[in-house]
């Protein structure tokens, strides 16, 4: 069937356009994806994609080359960050397209059916993704989150009482590898006792690297500057911006809102950091 107008036929071929390039990404992905079950699932949303792609064509009229370098992207996001964050980050750009899919149903009767089944079927099948990344990500917030509370905190008050910016990232350090170490070990034993089938090791190991990483981040302008206040200052917005990363992460990865989590996760980071500075404060005023 040919397409008179000339705007309805770019939408079209646009349209066209995305399927073969998200076809190519997702066959791309199955070929790289551990497992068995992921590599099926991944292979079928392709093939749906590819049908998409044909059913565009006929009122198109011709073929259309995948956008490579939206190929490359998320391929390498979803190999660096995880594959479900990767593909759940990808169809969420997607979203306006498929309500788009609207202004053409008239000249194009399969646009609503190609909608509902990247809507529905699609989505189904990547919640359906088994990744280890998803699977711990629990310890890793776990870490996270306390060091980001426990650590602005001790810096806050360790800058008004120490007066001296390599001894408040000594303090820092120590404070936080140890409290790293002891927050490794609670979550063995919990994940051992909870027997809901992750690895106790690798749980406690997510667990103390994301603490370990996040006190590295907060003490380095105390190593890099000379002045407290500053040093205090880049810390403090150190801490907003893992905040803001680790729940976009979490909000793409496991459809959860973003801003809610994020206004909670920071109030409380920066209320801490008030509150242990004050009591600082306090204690070089004795």
């Amino acid at each position: 069937m040919a397409v008179v107008d000339t705007v309805l036929l770019n939408k079209i071929r646009a349209f066209q356009k995305n399927e073969i390039t998200e076809h190519h990404i997702y066959s791309r992905l199955a070929k790289a994806a551990a497992g068995e079950a992921n590599r099926t699932i991944l292979q079928r949303i392709a093939q749906d994609e590819l049908r998409h792609y044909g059913i565009w064509k006929k009122y198109s009229g011709r073929d259309v080359q995948p956008d490579m370098l939206k190929v490359w992207k998320y391929y390498l996001i979803a190999r660096v960050l995880g594959l479900t964050f990767g593909i759940k980050l990808m169809e969420n750009g997607e979203e306006g397209a498929q309500r788009a899919y609207a202004d053409v149903s008239g000249a194009v009767p399969e646009a609503s059916a190609i909608a509902q089944e990247e809507n529905g079927h699609e989505k189904e099948l990547i919640n359906l993704i088994d990744e280890e990344k998803l699977q711990y990500v629990g310890s890793m917030v776990l870490g996270l989150n306390d060091a980001l509370v426990e650590l602005t905190g001790a810096l806050a008050g360790f800058t008004f009482a120490l007066q001296n910016p390599r001894l408040v990232a000594t303090a820092g350090f120590i404070t936080g590898i140890a409290a790293s170490l002891s927050m490794a070990a609670s979550e063995y034993l919990s994940t051992k006792s909870e027997g809901q089938g992750k690895n106790p090791l690798k749980a406690s190991i997510y667990t103390g690297s994301a603490y370990v990483l996040t006190v590295l981040v907060l003490i380095a302008p105390f190593l890099l500057l000379n002045n407290l206040y500053v040093s205090l200052g880049l810390t403090l917005s150190n801490a907003i911006i893992i905040i803001w990363i680790f729940t976009f992460y979490i909000s793409i990865a496991k459809d959860l809102p973003f801003k809610k989590r994020f206004l909670e996760m920071a109030c409380i980071s920066l209320g801490v950091a008030g509150l242990s500075f004050f009591i600082g404060l306090l204690v070089r005023g004795e």
